[in-house]
């Protein structure tokens, strides 16, 4: 079994909740996640977006910067970058293969009660890869809540908390408040939070958290005003904070939800600046411009003038940016590809984006958590007996049949979905 065959085995062991393993890990191999100053992203939504801006302008400021976050869309070696781009797959095999000899140890001495899962072996993986990279700053975005996220083995300088919604509720609790509560799991005393939340229910359990902790407590809105201009393509934005002010400049990423994003970013490009981790603001407006974050509103077009807007709106909140958005680029509508998990809130998603398609067409990636398209036609039609809706079962062939209705279409609704079109799109793309 390869590395990284042994590495995707472990997705079999499912997710658990404790730091036992991810500890027991990162002690034996000497806490590789201390090497360098870290931050920490964690949120509903968005925290990859953050994470794009926030690593584009720690490497424009001359940071050698490592940057983790989950999932991948098409390889593994995704999760891990530094300056930008991601690591090997040798170099990946190379870490994983220690590793894997090392949980074999440790399982022998008594030392790891369990076989760990994927994550925790990922996430100390990209601790491992980073300190042998000699990177200078460190960015981790939290896999699922935090208070229990491995990613949370780290000590943080600085850290952002996006947004709080409703998911993940079986793990993470079923009220606004129970989720800020395992969200705020990621801060650590002394560290400076910044909370991009405003609503007063999870609000007030963040900045209870911070005060408990004696963590310094910045509230993302406070002193900014933010200007947005542009429709349909990538924003003209400035934004002034009470540091600095920064454009007019073109937003990297597009939506409008991504101002709330870059508000968040640049507040905690601030804090880390105020850290000691230097960021100038020429830095930080190159992140702005520079971004990369592959599967979020992104365009590609075709050979032929066709176009496919993929988008990672994977839950309820996702699912209504993507609307905000196509109402703005698309006021008339056109169709929608969609699939999603089981796990998901089919309903609230589709009451978002139905309105928005001219014509549905329902499929399923190729993974086991996928719901059944023909389910998702039972959602979709209660929430509009109306709709336009068909079923195609293969992605690639559920894109052909929205292209017969149209000539610019979304795909959207899964992470494992943009997975699967995606490489056939970028393929097309570069004709």
């Amino acid at each position: 079994m390869t590395p990284l065959e042994y590495l995707f085995g472990l997705e079999f062991h499912g997710r658990k909740f404790g730091l036992e393993n991810i500890l027991a890990i990162t002690d034996a191999l000497g806490r590789p996640q201390d090497a360098c100053p870290s931050a920490a992203v964690a949120g509903t939504n968005g925290k990859g977006s953050v994470c794009a801006f926030v690593s584009a302008a720690l490497t424009a400021a001359g940071h050698r910067t490592g940057c983790y976050t989950s999932p991948h869309l098409v390889r593994v070696e995704e999760r891990f970058t530094v300056d930008g781009e991601p690591v090997g797959e040798a170099e990946l095999a190379g870490v994983v293969e220690d590793l894997r000899a090392l949980v074999s140890r440790l399982r022998a001495e008594g030392r790891l009660s369990a076989s760990p899962t994927f994550f925790e072996v990922a996430t100390a993986a990209a601790f491992e890869l980073f300190r042998r990279r000699r990177v200078d700053v460190a960015l981790l975005e939290v896999g699922l809540g935090g208070r229990l996220d491995a990613t949370t083995a780290a000590a943080p300088l600085a850290g952002a908390i996006t947004n709080i919604d409703l998911d993940h509720q079986r793990d993470l609790g079923h009220t606004l408040a129970e989720i800020a509560r395992e969200k705020a799991g990621i801060i650590k005393p002394g560290m400076r939070l910044v909370c991009g939340e405003r609503r007063p229910e999870p609000y007030s359990v963040i900045a209870a958290a911070c005060a408990e902790r004696g963590a310094t407590l910045v509230r993302a809105w406070d002193g900014v005003t933010a200007a947005a201009s542009g429709a349909g393509g990538r924003l003209i934005v400035e934004l002034r904070t009470p540091a600095r002010r920064y454009g007019p400049l073109a937003l990297a990423l597009r939506g409008r939800h991504q101002v709330e994003n870059a508000v968040v970013a640049v507040r905690l490009l601030e804090a880390l600046d105020g850290a000691g981790v230097s960021v100038s603001g020429d830095a930080i407006e190159q992140g702005l411009r520079s971004a990369r974050w592959p599967g979020r509103l992104e365009l590609f077009r075709m050979a032929d003038g066709r176009t496919a807007l993929v988008d990672a709106a994977h839950n309820a909140a996702g699912a209504a940016a993507l609307a905000r958005y196509l109402g703005e680029a698309a006021p008339r509508g056109q169709p929608l590809v969609f699939a999603a998990m089981r796990d998901k809130d089919h309903a609230a998603m589709l009451g978002h984006l139905v309105p928005h398609a001219t014509r549905l067409v329902l499929t399923a990636p190729p993974t086991p958590r996928a719901a059944r398209p023909e389910d998702l036609e039972a959602v979709a039609r209660a929430v509009d007996p109306r709709a336009r809706v068909i079923v195609e079962a293969d992605p690639i062939t559920a894109m052909a049949a929205a292209w017969a209705a149209a000539p610019d279409i979304t795909v959207a609704g899964s992470i494992y979905l943009l997975g699967a079109v995606r490489p056939w799109l970028a393929a097309e793309a570069a004709g």
